[in-house]
């Protein structure tokens, strides 16, 4: 994942490490809130976006930490708490913005077109983001 989570540190202007943990987050909320064939395909089709899951955001992980335990307290919280989770890691609203956008360019460079919009299309609210 070290190449994509690079490429898209990089178009979005970020720390290679916040975008790590930023798209782990996002991986792991999208896992959680989409269609479970759609997301499962997606993931799979991204190098290294299983390993990104656990370690950020999986249920079960040691990596989850205080933030999945928050995710866990709060059911989730949709696509507002994940946005409040990524500016609790320092990133604003353009940022979290254009990671979304460059995180679905990549899904849909690696599983296409048609996956990625039955996922995003499963997320309430998430289509206005991407």
């Amino acid at each position: 994942m070290n190449e994509v989570v690079t490429q898209i540190a990089d178009r979005v202007g970020i720390a290679p490490d916040l975008a790590e943990k930023s798209v782990g987050m996002m991986l792991g909320f999208l896992q959680r809130e989409a269609e479970d064939g759609p997301v499962a395909q997606m993931i799979e089709a991204i190098p290294g976006a299983a390993d990104l899951v656990a370690k950020f955001n999986g249920e079960g992980a040691g990596g989850g930490g205080l933030l999945g335990g928050l995710m866990g307290a709060l059911g989730g919280g949709g696509i507002m708490g994940l946005g409040q989770q990524l500016m609790s890691q320092g990133l604003g609203m353009g940022e979290i913005t254009a990671l979304a956008k460059e995180t679905i360019a990549v899904a849909k460079q690696y599983a296409g077109e048609d996956v990625v919009d039955q996922v995003v299309a499963s997320v309430p609210g998430l289509s206005q983001f991407v």
